[in-house]
């Protein structure tokens, strides 16, 4: 985790994309990614809500450190959030490596993270220590795997604040016990057109779960994509939290392939002609907002999947909605843009995208 290193990596993010964009694993056609994070903090230090500004400095510190002696990966690098700008801080969160909080906190705080992009672990987040692991398609259990071996690793050389009644104290009480979050990303556009969406997550909000956007909590749904996830982790065992939210997705993706097969046998005219003019749009669009581009991709990622357009790879379709966000048209450009110039760079991109 060199300086040289870390300078390397976070350059080099702008051209390529994480292993969970890849469009591969099980149910890809509509399951985006897995996800599971856990949060932990160290004992004897306040949570950082308390903390001062010395703590936080100490605790990033240690933290830092012993990620590096813990032997989780050898490709892992460091940034530390209070050295870097904020077009950078942005660039990360679009990339789900760090959360919004995490990017417009205070004072020390840091992440490390793999080449490959599913492993990432936030320092002085919400609390002390946040760790993340994302798949690409419906892959829970592989995830808890990952993560599971990785927070051993770190348990070793941290002294977690662990309570024999509650489990993992946490800052925020929904997360005391495993202080675990499970979640899924979803494409479900079909059961947005045939208007049963709100049936569907009516049903999924009754077994404890929640229902977010592209960016978790607080995000607005947008390019039809929705993160499933378990809202509570007190009184559960990780495997009954995962257990349920895989009795839950094999339901909504089936829901979801009923609802375009009714739609290709009901109304496939208007439904080629909504896929085709949303891929026309965007290979030849010259202004292109980020609300829109949500849309028009989602549509055409669709289409792929439902045989219409063949020429398209979805790997090259799931970057499109990460890498056509503000942050990133930034640091391809090296400089900051209004919203007119990132509408006519957005544009161009995806039109050169396309042409590939």
């Amino acid at each position: 985790m060199s300086s040289q290193a870390t300078t390397m990596k976070i350059s080099d993010l702008a051209d390529n994309t994480g292993e969970w964009l890849r469009g591969t694993g099980p149910e890809s056609d509509i399951v985006i990614s897995s996800r599971i994070r856990l949060a932990r903090n160290v004992a004897r230090f306040p949570f950082l809500s308390r903390a001062n500004v010395k703590q936080k400095k100490e605790l990033e510190e240690i933290i830092r450190d012993k990620i590096k002696d813990s032997d989780i990966s050898q490709d892992l690098c460091y940034l530390n959030l209070a050295d870097i700008t904020p077009v950078d801080r942005l660039f990360l969160v679009e990339r789900h490596l760090i959360s919004r909080e995490h990017a417009g906190g205070e004072g020390e705080r840091g992440v490390a993270f793999g080449k490959s992009e599913t492993v990432s672990l936030m320092v002085n987040e919400e609390d002390h220590l946040r760790i993340q692991v994302i798949r690409s398609g419906f892959e829970l259990k592989e995830a808890w795997k990952t993560i599971d071996e990785i927070d051993n690793k770190l348990e070793k050389k941290l002294n977690y604040a662990y309570s024999s009644r509650f489990g993992y104290l946490t800052a925020c009480p929904t997360n005391v016990g495993t202080g675990m979050r499970a979640s899924v990303m979803l494409h479900l556009p079909a059961l947005g057109m045939t208007h049963h969406i709100e049936k569907v997550f009516n049903a999924v909000m009754k077994l404890g779960l929640v229902v977010r956007g592209l960016y978790g909590e607080g995000t607005q749904v947008s390019g039809d994509l929705y993160q499933i996830s378990n809202q509570f982790t007190l009184g559960k065992s990780e495997t009954e939290i995962i257990e349920i939210i895989e009795s839950v997705i094999p339901r909504i993706t089936s829901y979801e392939r009923m609802a375009r097969k009714a739609l290709v046998s009901e109304s496939r005219e208007q439904l080629e002609d909504r896929v085709w003019r949303s891929y026309g749009m965007l290979k030849v669009a010259r202004l292109i907002s980020s609300e829109e581009i949500m849309h028009l991709l989602s549509q055409v990622r669709m289409g792929v999947n439902l045989g219409i357009i063949k020429d398209i790879e979805m790997k090259t379709l799931n970057e499109l909605f990460i890498l056509t966000l503000p942050g990133h048209l930034q640091k391809l450009e090296g400089r900051e843009l209004n919203s007119t110039q990132r509408n006519v760079i957005r544009a161009s991109y995806v039109r050169k995208r396309l042409e590939k």
